[in-house]
């Protein structure tokens, strides 16, 4: 199950842009943060994707969704202007931004560009 952020839990887990001016990723794995909305066509095509790579990658990354029309400072903040937005935010290094319904392979790509976390072998 993917866990859903609001600004308050995204400062803990991810960043605290009201204590921090430079990038500083507060989580101990690397994470995939979907901003998205519930009417959004696209983001809808890219849920169940999500939640698979969740299944398939378990505990090696982590995978968060920040809903935009609720979230609206957190979206602002990233400058989000069309969704799904995704941030792929790596251990060390400057998180990096990919727009649009992306395809599974897509993200494996970026998981292992990105994040640096090979897909686990399934036994």
């Amino acid at each position: 199950m993917l866990e859903f952020l609001t600004k308050e839990t995204f400062k803990e887990k991810v960043f605290d842009f009201e204590k921090n001016k430079e990038w500083k990723y507060e989580g101990n794995k690397p994470c995939l943060i979907d901003f998205y909305a519930d009417w959004c066509g696209p983001c809808k095509m890219v849920a169940p994707v999500l939640e698979e790579l969740q299944k398939e990658y378990g505990d090696t990354i982590v995978i968060y969704k920040v809903d935009t029309e609720d979230q609206q400072e957190l979206a602002g903040m990233f400058g989000i202007q069309s969704i799904p937005s995704l941030l792929f935010v790596p251990q060390e290094g400057q998180p990096q931004m990919a727009q649009g319904a992306l395809p599974k392979p897509t993200f494996e790509k970026a998981i292992a560009d990105v994040l640096k976390v090979e897909k686990p072998s399934a036994n």
